[in-house]
């Protein structure tokens, strides 16, 4: 069974960050190519380390899906 992907009006109110399951799931993409892109340098969203877990920024995501380019890091 597949999560049903969240509208953009749902990740707004989502915390600071989020992990990159539920980011994946939101730009549509599976999580392996959402791990890739980090991996490789190519991700459309900013990415932080938080206990030895990667975390996504929300206000970053947000901005992706609304269609405007996240700052470079």
């Amino acid at each position: 069974m597949t999560q049903q992907r969240p509208t953009l009006a749902q990740v707004r109110r989502w915390p600071p960050t989020t992990n990159v399951e539920d980011a994946a799931l939101a730009l549509g993409v599976s999580r392996a190519t959402l791990y890739n892109a980090i991996a490789v340098g190519i991700s459309p969203v900013e990415t932080i380390t938080v206990s030895h877990r990667l975390k996504v920024l929300t206000a970053s995501l947000v901005r992706v899906l609304e269609g405007r380019r996240t700052e470079a890091a």
